[in-house]
């Protein structure tokens, strides 16, 4: 039996159904996890709730005064619908709609306060909430439950439609009352009294049970400071241990020269920059372990390919491991092109992915386990148990955020006693303070130049939602571009409608918000776009994720060529397709992707030295978040200030892809955003820590606090690039 309180089962304290209700919703499964979900606000009974920073699609608990409550029969269907209205004190109201709970304009008379919970939907521009939770002030023993004393504040917390804020706050009372007194403090005494940081005990109490706004704001003083050591320590822990490893040093030499000396064009000083940092990690008989950010185009994989040639000098093998098939295909196909035909012929790339023919695979395995190919290319298929090295000596992992930690652990593993070298390529531009959270156990270089020839790239906005008029000029302008010879890609969140509603169920049909808006698929879209009259006679085809490799393949090939005009496509070729004669982009839908994504998708044109064009195609309402991404995009090519921007935009616990990695593994109270210093210091005091004590056998209850807060998947994420 666990002899620490917080890494007690959530079941045993709350009880089976609650905890099965916080797991679902939640991820929770201990004492600890229910305790580390912080209230997002603080509301008092006095107050109330500014509807003007609601947005679309946000789980929301709000503070507010009823106005009116009426019944009446449905139009489209049987029954009735009680619609509601509530204020926020400005004037500005909010509707609350219920489907045959004739009960509620009773219970929702004119002048009842109390919390509303639940999503957020626009309809006309306006907000509303459908079959919210309701919980009034005027109930004594849920008022009690939810809020405490009524002169304390109120936690707002993270909710959803199934669990609302006061029954997690109900919850949280009861594990606090099952604390000790004491609990052993994570953060050492010394940094505690240098930082004037209270107790662990004291600043749980105190977040979700303040009597005061003095005692929530010293609570989560203390608990960040808490969550950027536990964090900056696993991180340096982890750099530490991959540093001690034993590499083997690789110099360059007659290959890499040749190489260079071929070359067409003159490296950016940046390529040139970033080329010397990894030589200089190479060199050395301690493993490199480097991260290169770069813009779309900004040359990442000439970088990259130049250290595998470094490698080969040697006779070492370097493997590029890559997301998709068909992004694999395209960097074989691209270093293929890059070597020449004497240096392909002597490097021998290969692929190795999971559906390529039986005959085709067996050659290439045999290839990387002899040495013969010294540059081995592929997607998962290359962890798997039968794909073995003669000399690993380079892993290279491009678009690293689509792998775990066990995955890049798995290749390496693959170089035997000696430790390879590891090369992490991005074009998802990082922040600073993120590159440092994220990235703690890698050295970051950053490509920002971009090389001569790159055309620029136009964006525009279709905001069908407020022109839907200019539906037919999207493909006015597309038949005006294949008329100058060139291709295109149209791009869309889903293969099918059926995958649509899998990945976003549509809003609940009502009268008051009418139905959900159809997603454009790839199914709906190629046959909309084979059989507009401005295509005709153009070749339109399709590309997602459930073709075949084989299909996949010749697809891409038939695009590259210039067989195929249009390619219609997922978000496969999110990342490394290179087409130079595509000049337009077309995203429908544009506000169910995010912004690095439009970013990605819009660096797929204007490779070849043509003008590129983007079309970000959107129905969202004026004024929602969603809009606001896509204008954001369309407003600059910078992809580092993207990247602020996208950061400034996301809420506190996704702010680094949270949704991604598992509600458990995004920030809790700090903020990439505000919190560089807080997380600089954080990690010094962590280097200062495990330089002295690598195993944390002095700080026990840091080493309990970092094994329940970087779980497997947690710790996946932070070591991602």
């Amino acid at each position: 039996m666990t002899t620490d309180p917080l890494a007690r089962r959530l079941s045993a304290v709350v009880g089976d159904s609650s905890a099965k209700q916080l797991a679902r919703a939640f991820g929770m499964a201990t004492v600890g996890d229910l305790l580390g979900h912080y209230p997002r606000r603080y509301a008092h009974r006095g107050e109330l709730t500014d509807f003007a920073g609601l947005r679309d699609g946000e789980e929301v608990t709000i503070v507010a005064t009823v106005v009116s409550s009426s019944s009446r029969p449905m139009a489209a269907r049987r029954g009735t619908l009680q619609e509601v209205r509530i204020t926020d004190g400005s004037g500005a109201t909010l509707a609350l709609a219920f489907f045959n709970q004739a009960w509620r304009v009773q219970q929702l008379t004119e002048g009842q306060r109390g919390l509303f919970a639940g999503k957020v939907q626009l309809y006309k521009g306006v907000p509303q909430l459908t079959h919210p939770e309701v919980q009034l002030f005027d109930d004594e023993t849920a008022e009690m439950n939810a809020v405490g004393r009524a002169d304390w504040p109120i936690p707002i917390y993270p909710a959803t439609a199934s669990v609302p804020s006061w029954r997690i706050a109900t919850a949280v009372g009861v594990a606090l009352d099952t604390l000790p007194d004491a609990l052993p403090e994570p953060v050492p005494e010394t940094i505690r009294a240098a930082r004037g940081l209270g107790a662990l005990h004291e600043a749980l109490e105190r977040i979700h049970r303040p009597r005061d706004d003095e005692d929530w704001r010293a609570a989560r003083e203390t608990l960040r400071h808490l969550e950027a050591l536990v964090l900056q320590t696993a991180l340096v822990q982890r750099r530490d241990r991959l540093r001690a490893a034993r590499a083997v040093a690789r110099t360059p030499g007659p290959i890499l020269e040749g190489f260079d000396a071929a070359l067409p064009f003159e490296l950016t000083s940046d390529q040139r920059a970033a080329g010397a940092a990894i030589e200089a990690d190479l060199a050395s008989a301690r493993p490199m372990h480097r991260l290169v950010q770069g813009e779309v185009g900004s040359g990442k994989t000439l970088v990259a390919l130049r250290a595998m040639l470094t490698v080969a000098e040697s006779g070492g093998q370097s493997a590029l491991l890559a997301p998709t098939e068909v992004l694999a295909a395209q960097h074989l196909r691209s270093i293929v092109r890059s070597l020449g035909p004497d240096l392909a012929a002597r490097m021998r790339p290969i692929l190795i992915t999971g559906r390529m023919p039986a005959a085709d695979r067996k050659r290439a395995l045999l290839a990387a386990a002899s040495g013969q190919s010294s540059i081995v290319i592929g997607t998962h298929a290359l962890l798997g148990e039968r794909v073995s090295f003669a000399d690993l000596g380079l892993v290279v992992v491009d678009e690293q955020h689509r792998f775990g930690v066990e995955q890049r652990d798995a290749l390496r593993a693959k170089a035997g006693d000696a430790a390879p070298h590891l090369l992490v390529l991005t074009a998802t531009p990082i922040p600073r303070t993120v590159a440092m959270t994220v990235f703690g156990d890698l050295d970051v270089t950053t490509i920002a130049e971009l090389p001569a020839g790159r055309a620029p790239i136009e964006s525009f906005v279709v905001p069908l939602g407020l022109k839907p008029g200019w539906a037919g000029r999207i493909w006015e302008r597309l038949a005006e571009e294949l008329a100058r010879g060139r291709q295109a890609f149209i791009v869309v969140p889903a293969i099918d409608q059926k995958q649509a509603e899998e990945d976003a169920a549509p809003r609940e049909e009502d009268d008051a918000g009418g139905p959900p808006r159809p997603v454009a698929t790839v199914v709906e879209t190629l046959e909309q776009a084979r059989a507009h009259p401005l295509l005709a006679g153009r070749r339109v085809e399709a590309l997602h994720g459930r073709m075949s490799a084989e299909e996949k393949d010749a697809v891409m090939s038939a695009f590259a060529s210039g067989e195929i005009e249009v390619l219609v496509s997922t978000t496969v070729i999110e990342v490394g397709v290179d087409v130079p004669n595509a000049s337009m982009m077309i995203v429908l839908d544009a506000d169910r992707f995010g912004v690095s994504q439009l970013h990605q998708l819009r660096g797929r044109v204007g490779r070849g030295g043509l003008p590129g064009l983007a079309l970000f195609v959107t129905s969202a309402e004026e004024g929602s978040l969603a809009l606001e991404r896509v204008e954001a995009v369309a407003a600059t090519l910078d992809g580092f200030a993207l990247a602020e921007r996208d950061l400034a935009l996301r809420h506190e616990g996704d702010v680094l892809g949270a949704a991604q990695s598992g509600r458990r593994s995004g920030l809790r109270l700090l903020s990439a955003a505000t919190d560089g210093e807080l997380i600089a210091n954080a990690r010094d005091d962590a280097i200062e820590i495990v330089a002295a004590d690598p195993d944390l056998a002095a700080h026990p209850a840091l080493a309990a606090a970092i094994a329940r807060r970087i779980d497997d998947s947690a710790a996946a994420f932070l070591t991602k690039g």
